[in-house]
């Protein structure tokens, strides 16, 4: 199911709302200052291009100092506006019955877009080790 919604997803809307980001970001990263900014409109915009089968997940040290920073300076400039964008776009498409899947990948993304420093969007389902060998990092050192 998840495959099908991503291919409808990406065929009515989704691949320019992706492009969009990634563009965005690649804009952001010509500024060294931009460069934090410009990978998370990027990731954003990979996120974009398949939601169904996937959920936000934290990383290890989400609520770190400079993140929360990111997070508050995003919020203030970019993000407020593109969680604006998935709302609207989510009570549009929550109108007609067929919509409100695509609807709810909207609002999938709307925390993502908001704090996206310490969030990233993967695949639900069981998490696959690390390590296949269940040795650390620093065996792999060699």
């Amino acid at each position: 199911m998840s495959l099908l919604g991503n291919i409808i997803w990406l065929i009515f809307g989704g691949l320019i709302a992706g492009l969009g980001y990634i563009v965005g970001g690649l804009l952001l990263c010509l500024t060294i200052i931009g460069i934090p900014f410009g990978l998370q409109s990027i990731k954003l915009g990979v996120a974009t291009f398949t939601p169904f089968g996937k959920e936000i997940v934290e990383t290890e040290n989400a609520n770190s100092t400079l993140r929360v920073i990111f997070n508050v300076l995003w919020l203030l400039v970019f993000g407020w506006g593109i969680a604006l964008a998935h709302l609207t776009s989510a009570v549009l498409l929550a109108i007609t019955i067929i919509g409100i899947p695509f609807a709810k990948q909207h609002i999938k993304l709307i925390p993502i877009a908001l704090f996206p420093f310490g969030r990233t969007l993967q695949a639900s389902g069981p998490r696959a080790p690390a390590t296949s060998t269940g040795m650390g990092a620093a065996a792999m050192n060699v």
